[in-house]
C-alpha cells in the first residue's frame, strides 16, 4: 500500500511536465504576462507539496485552477467565469483567457470585497486617565465583521492572563451601537470605541496609540476580525494567527517569556515572520516616507516584518508608532485595495521599528523554545554595568532678563527660537516643542521641583547647572537664587562654570562678543566666593559622599589653568568647604593653554563635542549631500549620522584619546537649528529607540571604565539644541522612560 501511495505521488508530480496544448499555452501566457505571482501563491497555499515549489506555475495550471486557487490576489477563476459567461461557454482555462486577452480588456477578475456604504461617525476625541489602575498587558481587538464577535468573545473569555481589553468597532450605525453595548455588558472593564471605516485594523489601533491609551504596558496584543477574502483558507488562517499568539493553553508562561526576553520586539504565530525583500510589493516608497518621520533611513535591500497584523508587541514599538503622528486624513479611502496603501506600508514598517531598537521578531515556537531553555535569546551579549551616578547638564536660561532683552529683543528666551525652527529637509524633526512642563518660566521655582521629580523618577541623580559668571557679573542667576529661598523643593544640583565668552552666533568661538570672559587678577577668589552660598545648600551634590562637585567648561581658556585651579582649591578650603571634587569638560576644540589630564579629578565627555569625524557627515562634509533628498536651498550647515556617533563612542581609537578619569557621556539628540537656522549643525537619526541602543552600548563597553562608574547626559533642557530629556510633542516622555528602563527604574 505504501509503495502504491508513493507511486501515485510520483505520478502526480511528473504530470506537471506532460502538458496538453491548452496547458502549454497557459504556461507560455503566464510567463509572458507576469500575471502569475509565485510569492503570493506560495504564501496563500502553504499546503502545496514542497516538490512543486520550484514549479508553482505548472502546479497552478494542472491542479491549482481546478481547485479554485488564485494565481495572484486579484484573480479568482470562479469569479472570472461567473462575470464573463462567454469564457465559460468556451470551456477554456479562465487564466489562459485572462493572460492572453482578458487583462487587456479590463474584465472583472474577482469578487471584490464589498466596499460598504457605512454611516459616518465623528471619531471621538479619546481621553485617557493615566492614573487608573492597569494590568501589565493589554489586548486590543478591532471588529470589522460583527458576525465574528462570538468567536472572539469566546477567545477572550478563555484567556488565563490578567489583561486590559480595548475593543474598536467599524461603525455601522445602530448595529454597532447595539454590539458596543453588548460588549460593555459582557466585559464591563473594557474600553469600547466605535470608529469610522478607514485604515482597516491599523488606524483604529493607532487611534488608541495616539491617545496614549497603550503606553506603559509591558506588552500589547493586537488582533482583529480577519477574513482575508483573497484566500481560500481565510478562516483557517485567521485562527492560526490568533491561536499562535493567544493559545488556549500555556499562554501565561509564553507571555512571561516574551516579556522577559529583552531582545524581543514582536511575537507572531509560526510562519508569520516574513524575512525577504520579495514581500515589498509596491510599498517601499511609502514605508521610506513613514520611517523618515522618526529619522530612520532604509535602502530597500532588507525587509523583515511581522505579517498578518496580529501579534504581541513591546512598548518601544508603541512609542515609535505614536511618534509617527499618523491620523485618519493620511490613510487611503477604503476601496478594497490589496497593496500599496498606507496600511500595507505600515505593516512593513513594523519590522524596521524592531530593527531601530536592535530587537528581534519571535515566532510562537521560538518563544516556547526560549521558555524551555532550548534557545538562547542573545540578551547576555556582554556584561552590562549600570552607572552608579547619573548627571545631566541643565540650562537656566528660560526666563527674561535685561541683557537678553537688549541683545535679542524684549522678553527673549530660547523658547522663541524653539517654536520658529524650520525643517531643512524631509524627515528633519523640527520644531521640537515641550508638552508636560510646557513653555515654562524658571522664575516660577515650582517648575524646578517638577523637573527634579521627573528626573529622579527615571534615574537621574543630579543636575549640573550652568553657572554664568563673568568677573563678578552674573547672568541667568535668578532660577538658582530663587531655589535657595525654597528649601522644600527637592532639586539636587551642582555647578558648571560656563566660562566661555558669549557671542552673537551662539558657538562661543566666533562672532561679535556680547559678554566677554576676561579672567582679571584675583578672579579665582571672587568665583569661589560666589559659589559658596550654593555649596552650603543641603541640595548641593557630593557624589562621592564627601566633596562638593564643581565643573569648569573650558579650562584651556584660562591664562594659567594650573595656577587658577590651585588658587580655587585653596580658596574653598579657606572658606571652610574643604576639598572640592573638581572636573572639566572634554571640549572639541583646544584652548590657548593645554591642560594635563591629572589637573582635574575627572573630565566629562560631552557628545557631540570631539566625537564626530569627517566620515560621519551626511551633508556639508567632504562628500557633499549623502542624504538622498533635496535640502533647503539656503542651508549651509552640517548634518551628521547619530548612529555613527554611537559607534564612535565605543570605538577603541576614540576611547584611547580620552583622559583615563573621564565620565562617559551620551546625548538623546542634537540639533541647533533653533539657534543657528541655515547654519545649524545636527545629528540625524536620533530617536529614543536609538538612544536606548546607545545606553546599552555604554553600559556594555564604557561605564565600567568610567570615572566612579558615572554617566553624563547632554542635556536635560537644551531646547534650542534639541538635546532634551524633558517630554516633547513628538516622543512624549519616551527618552526618560528609556533611560529609566535601562537603569532599572520601574516607572508608572
Amino acid at each position: 500500500m505504501a509503495s502504491n501511495s508513493a507511486l501515485r505521488r510520483a505520478l502526480r508530480f511528473l504530470r506537471i511536465f506532460f502538458l496538453g496544448p491548452n496547458e502549454r499555452a497557459a504556461l507560455k501566457a503566464g510567463r509572458n504576462s507576469g500575471l502569475f505571482d509565485p510569492v503570493y501563491y506560495r504564501g496563500a497555499y502553504p499546503q502545496v507539496h514542497p516538490l512543486f515549489r520550484p514549479f508553482l506555475l505548472r502546479h497552478y495550471i494542472v491542479y491549482g485552477e481546478s481547485m479554485g486557487y488564485r494565481p495572484n490576489p486579484d484573480f479568482s477563476p470562479s469569479a472570472y467565469l461567473r462575470y464573463n459567461p462567454d469564457v465559460a461557454t468556451q470551456g477554456t482555462s479562465p487564466f489562459l483567457h485572462y493572460a492572453t486577452s482578458g487583462h487587456k480588456e479590463q474584465r472583472i477578475t474577482k469578487e471584490l470585497p464589498k466596499v460598504e456604504e457605512l454611516p459616518e461617525v465623528l471619531s471621538p476625541k479619546l481621553r485617557f486617565d493615566s492614573s487608573r489602575v492597569r494590568s501589565d498587558v493589554a489586548v486590543v481587538m478591532h471588529i470589522y465583521y460583527p458576525d465574528l464577535w462570538p468567536e472572539f468573545r469566546a477567545k477572550i473569555g478563555r484567556l488565563d492572563i490578567e489583561h486590559d481589553l480595548f475593543v474598536t468597532l467599524t461603525y455601522r450605525g445602530d448595529e454597532t451601537e447595539e454590539l458596543a453595548a453588548q460588549i460593555r455588558e459582557e466585559f464591563p472593564d473594557a474600553t469600547v470605541v466605535p470608529l469610522e471605516n478607514r485604515g482597516r485594523d491599523i488606524l483604529p489601533f493607532l487611534a488608541l496609540v495616539n491617545a496614549g491609551m497603550l503606553s506603559r504596558y509591558k506588552a500589547v496584543c493586537k488582533i482583529h476580525t480577519k477574513k482575508s477574502p483573497h484566500r481560500e483558507d481565510g478562516e483557517k488562517w485567521r485562527r492560526h494567527l490568533i491561536d499562535g499568539v493567544l493559545p488556549d493553553e500555556g499562554l501565561k508562561g509564553l507571555l512571561e517569556t516574551f516579556i522577559a526576553d529583552e531582545k524581543a520586539s514582536f511575537w507572531v504565530a509560526d510562519g508569520q515572520h516574513f524575512d525577504d525583500t520579495k514581500w515589498w510589493g509596491s510599498n517601499l516608497e511609502i514605508t521610506r516616507s513613514l520611517l523618515r518621520r522618526i529619522e530612520v533611513e532604509i535602502t530597500g535591500k532588507r525587509l523583515s516584518f511581522p505579517a498578518g497584523s496580529i501579534y504581541w508587541m513591546k512598548p518601544v514599538i508603541i512609542d515609535l508608532l505614536r511618534a509617527m503622528r499618523l491620523n485618519a486624513e493620511q490613510f487611503d479611502p477604503e476601496m478594497a485595495q490589496v497593496d500599496g496603501t498606507l496600511a500595507h506600508a505600515l505593516e512593513r514598517t513594523m519590522g524596521f521599528l524592531s530593527d531601530v531598537a536592535e530587537l528581534e521578531i519571535r515566532q510562537t515556537t521560538q518563544v516556547a523554545q526560549i521558555r524551555d531553555g532550548q534557545l538562547k535569546t542573545g540578551s547576555d551579549t556582554g556584561k552590562m554595568t549600570r552607572p552608579a551616578f547619573v548627571s545631566t547638564f541643565y540650562l537656566p536660561q528660560f526666563h527674561p532678563f535685561p541683557e537678553n532683552d537688549a541683545w535679542w529683543g524684549k522678553g527673549f528666551t530660547e523658547w522663541r527660537g524653539t517654536v520658529t525652527a524650520l525643517p531643512m529637509f524631509a524627515g528633519h524633526t523640527q520644531p521640537l516643542l515641550p508638552t508636560d512642563l510646557g513653555f515654562y518660566d524658571l522664575r516660577a521655582t515650582e517648575v524646578m521641583g517638577e523637573q527634579a521629580a521627573l528626573a529622579q523618577a527615571h534615574g537621574i541623580d543630579a543636575f549640573c547647572v550652568y553657572h554664568y559668571w563673568f568677573d563678578g557679573k552674573r547672568l541667568m542667576e535668578t532660577p538658582l537664587d530663587k531655589l535657595l529661598e525654597r528649601p522644600e523643593i527637592d532639586f539636587p544640583f551642582y555647578l558648571c562654570w560656563a566660562n566661555e565668552s558669549w557671542r552673537r552666533n551662539w558657538d562661543g568661538l566666533s562672532g561679535v562678543v556680547l559678554m566677554g570672559q576676561t579672567y582679571q587678577d584675583g578672579f579665582e577668589q571672587a568665583l569661589v566666593e560666589d559659589s559658596l552660598k550654593y555649596m552650603r545648600d543641603p541640595r548641593y551634590m557630593r557624589p562621592d559622599g564627601t566633596r562638593p562637585r564643581f565643573v569648569i567648561y573650558r579650562p584651556e581658556d584660562m591664562p594659567d589653568p594650573v595656577g587658577s585651579v590651585a588658587r580655587m582649591r585653596d580658596a574653598w578650603k579657606a572658606a571652610g568647604i574643604g576639598e572640592v571634587e573638581l572636573g572639566a569638560v572634554c571640549f572639541h576644540i583646544g584652548g590657548e593653554t593645554p591642560v594635563a589630564d591629572d589637573l582635574f579629578d575627572f573630565w566629562v565627555e560631552m557628545p557631540p563635542h570631539g566625537i564626530v569625524t569627517s566620515d560621519d557627515y551626511l551633508f556639508g562634509g567632504p562628500e557633499g549631500n549623502k542624504l538622498d533628498r533635496e535640502v533647503h536651498g539656503g542651508f549651509k550647515g552640517l548634518v551628521y549620522d547619530y548612529n555613527k556617533v554611537i559607534d564612535n563612542s565605543v570605538s577603541q581609537s576614540y576611547v584611547k584619546g580620552l583622559p583615563d578619569n573621564t565620565i562617559c557621556g551620551v546625548m538623546p539628540s542634537w540639533d541647533n537649528t533653533a539657534r543657528r537656522g541655515f547654519s545649524a549643525h545636527m545629528a540625524y537619526g536620533a530617536n529614543p529607540a536609538r538612544f536606548g541602543v546607545w545606553l546599552d552600548q555604554m553600559m556594555r563597553h564604557r561605564v565600567a571604565g568610567s570615572y566612579r562608574n558615572e554617566m553624563f547626559v547632554n542635556a536635560w533642557n537644551e531646547w534650542a539644541e534639541k538635546a532634551v530629556m524633558e517630554p516633547n510633542a513628538v516622543y512624549g516622555d519616551v527618552a526618560l522612560r528609556t533611560l529609566g528602563s535601562k537603569l532599572g527604574k520601574e516607572t508608572s
